[in-house]
């Protein structure tokens, strides 16, 4: 019976010590996480939310502010590819619907047909929303303060593993462009 109590006691302070651990690994994550990726973002056409922190700190991240009626659209094709292709390593791409040029879907519904069914995409997409100007998330505001904001559709930034803007691609760079490429694996 004494060994019991022994090993009873020595099974409760493991548990103990792993979830402080846990806690600790948790807070230091919390706390070294840039304040401009700690927001809940709600995901397209979805009442759930993410947090940049939970799925993309310590990770390379593609940001991409989207439309889904622009000349571009078809870089959401690219765009999927480069994340089927790097996930695996670390890459996190998401993309922003955002109708600051005029050229989003008239509701989140078509948006999402867009981006889910003609194109196939898999990578986190966010609700609707500003990314230029004082009206923008504070994913761009940050961003726009780093580097610049998007002029237009389909800008592109790639983020360093700890929240710095390292480039930023314009619209008429494709996702399959070598330079974007060598950028994204260079980080990787």
């Amino acid at each position: 019976m004494e060994t019991l109590k022994r090993n009873m006691m020595l099974v409760l302070f493991m548990m103990g010590t792993l979830m402080a651990m846990a806690l600790n690994a948790s807070n230091a994550k919390a706390d070294s996480c840039p304040a401009f990726l700690d927001h809940d973002l709600r995901k397209l056409h979805s009442s759930d939310v993410i947090n940049l922190c939970d799925v993309a700190w310590g990770k390379p991240v593609l940001v991409v502010n989207t439309a889904s009626h622009c000349g571009y659209t078809g870089q959401f094709e690219g765009l999927e590819a480069l994340h089927k292709e790097y996930q695996a390593d670390g890459l996190v791409v998401v993309g922003f619907a955002s109708d600051d040029f005029r050229q989003e879907a008239a509701t989140e519904s078509e948006a999402a047909s867009v981006c889910f069914k003609n194109f196939g995409v898999t990578f986190t997409m966010i609700a609707p929303g500003p990314v230029t100007g004082a009206d923008a998330n504070p994913i761009f505001r940050e961003i726009a303060a780093q580097s610049t904001a998007p002029r237009w559709n389909f800008t592109k930034y790639l983020i360093d593993r700890e929240g710095k803007v390292v480039q930023s691609f314009p619209s008429r760079i494709r996702p399959d462009d070598p330079e974007l490429v060598r950028a994204v694996e260079s980080l990787l």
